[in-house]
């Protein structure tokens, strides 16, 4: 599990009034993901309030109840695994291995939420249920080995590792299977008896920290990586700059092509997941291209082209055409912290 003790957060310590759309919003690696938006909505944030051990958790924080639940509702936190990382458990073979999840948890009351392994490539699964109490518990749960059906090779999105925070009629109507590799069954996924909703109150609250999956069916002491090292792993998968300065550089050397346009190399800090998406922080006027003599031009557009795993080029553009062509730039930020420039290839 990459970023298991909420270590690292490159967009942002905390995001409110989420729960209209799925995204990456806070903590590196961790989704949230909705089918059929609900009425809910919450606080996604860093904090520092983690068991002994943990600087930090993941906290939600219900700001507005659901008090109505549409049958395809439903919100879950995951971290998408590829497959080439997983070939280790031997999945589809007669040696499949089982894999142990472990977590911390707590919560501003009692609560009953689920734990699932999706496989995204054979849409199969396997599901446990697990307490949550006002104070931090280690939640330690062994799923069976599959011997059906083997993972892809490859960097596509192949298991799921998913806690079942809300669910609506089309995932409780069945029969809640305990840890049993079947295949996916929308009905059964969150019909576990005396399921908890976090929007059930605006009071609700949930924790998590130290999440940790590993071979056997003996969760260890979790394992502890630095800063750096959880930074590096989860850029392959997001990567941005800026947003220290007000003057604070952007990238590379700025390549003016005509008055109006320029193009900039971003080198990747290391080598992405797939070829990356590009998007930025804040109005395009945030971003200022100095250009002969260090003239100040405020851009109007900027756009991702020629996007690779290890270089990303950025085309800028500036509608008053007064730059000067054939001539280097620099982008900086017009006396603003808003903007960063980023790239994701997240799963």
């Amino acid at each position: 599990v990459m970023n298991g003790e909420m270590k690292v957060a490159q967009r942002s310590a905390s995001v409110a009034g989420l729960g209209a759309a799925s995204g990456y919003f806070t903590l590196d690696r961790y989704n949230m993901a909705i089918v059929a938006a609900s009425a809910g909505r919450y606080t996604m944030a860093q904090v520092a309030d983690g068991p002994a051990g943990f600087a930090n958790c993941l906290k939600l924080t219900t700001t507005t109840a659901d008090t109505s639940i549409a049958a395809g509702e439903r919100l879950t936190l995951h971290q998408v695994f590829e497959g080439q990382d997983l070939q280790q458990l031997k999945k589809g073979t007669a040696s499949a291995e089982q894999v142990t999840v472990s977590f911390y948890v707590k919560g501003n009351a009692a609560a009953l939420y689920v734990c699932e392994l999706y496989d995204g490539d054979n849409d199969r699964h396997i599901s446990q249920s697990f307490a949550v109490t006002t104070a931090w518990n280690r939640i330690e749960l062994t799923f069976a080995a599959d011997t059906s059906d083997p993972l892809n090779d490859d960097n596509g999105a192949s298991l799921y590792v998913s806690i079942w925070l809300h669910g609506g009629a089309t995932y409780t109507g069945g029969t809640f299977v305990s840890n049993t590799w079947v295949e996916a069954d929308n009905d059964t996924r969150f019909a576990v008896a005396d399921r908890t909703s976090i929007f059930d109150s605006t009071d609700r609250t949930f924790f998590i920290t130290g999440v940790q999956m590993e071979i056997g069916a003996t969760a260890t002491d979790f394992e502890h990586r630095s800063y750096g090292e959880e930074l590096l792993l989860c850029q392959r998968y997001f990567q941005q700059w800026g947003g220290d300065l007000a003057y604070g550089y952007f990238g590379g050397v700025a390549s003016i092509t005509t008055t109006s346009n320029a193009f900039m190399p971003l080198l990747c800090t290391v080598e992405m997941r797939a070829n990356p998406t590009f998007a930025f922080v804040g109005a395009a006027s945030v971003y200022d291209l100095r250009n002969n003599g260090n003239a100040s031009h405020p851009l109007t557009g900027l756009a991702g082209d020629q996007l690779t795993k290890t270089v990303a080029g950025i085309t800028l553009t500036r509608s008053n055409g007064d730059l000067t062509a054939d001539v280097p730039g620099q982008l900086i930020g017009a006396n603003s912290t808003v903007g960063r420039l980023q790239l994701s290839a997240d799963i």
